[in-house]
């Protein structure tokens, strides 16, 4: 057999290749675990950051909640507010027609048709307005059936020919419906 001492056709000269290469691979694998011990590092701080993020987060929320919750209370105890300071003189008013009761029976009317007007248009201010039922058509979604009488023509069957108790609106939205006698 042929034997080099620089070529070892029989694997002789293998060994010391990779006796040479054993150091970098040892190199290789140190990096290795440094850069992942560097992204273990990297990640955590990551995740320690969106932990916070997290956590203030949710803090944040959870006082929003809060503090919808109290404004929200809030409104409600003092939603009537303005509503009351508007009818104040109305109370007013009634008190003084209570005063005067012993006055002549005319000017007592005039009194009370005044307090009424004044209370009137306070609440068309705030939104309210008449249901119109005088001789319409009967619409179960606006109007409550009370009973039903002959009408005493035929064009007004199946109108409202009275009504008991006014209906009304507030902002476009029924807050009574009108309680009213059919024609049949």
């Amino acid at each position: 057999m042929f034997r080099c001492k620089k070529f070892n056709l029989f694997g002789m000269g293998a060994k010391k290749k990779n006796e040479k290469e054993q150091p970098e691979v040892v190199q290789d694998t140190i990096d290795q675990q440094a850069d992942v011990a560097v992204e273990e590092q990297t990640d955590a701080s990551e995740l320690s950051e969106m932990k916070d993020k997290y956590l203030r987060l949710f803090a944040e929320f959870d006082n929003y909640k809060k503090r919808t919750s109290r404004e929200r209370l809030e409104l409600l105890r003092n939603a009537a507010e303005d509503m009351v300071v508007d009818l104040l003189p109305v109370l007013d008013d009634f008190d003084r027609i209570r005063q005067n009761e012993d006055a002549d029976e005319d000017s007592f009317r005039e009194g009370v048709r005044l307090v009424y007007q004044k209370l009137r248009q306070i609440l068309e201010r705030k939104g309210l307005q008449e249901m119109d039922t005088d001789e319409v058509d009967f619409d179960p979604e606006l109007h409550e059936a009370i009973t039903r009488i002959p009408a005493p023509s035929e064009e007004l069957s199946g109108k409202i020919l009275d009504h008991i108790e006014k209906g009304y609106y507030l902002n476009d939205k029924i807050i009574r419906h009108a309680k009213v006698v059919i024609g049949q």
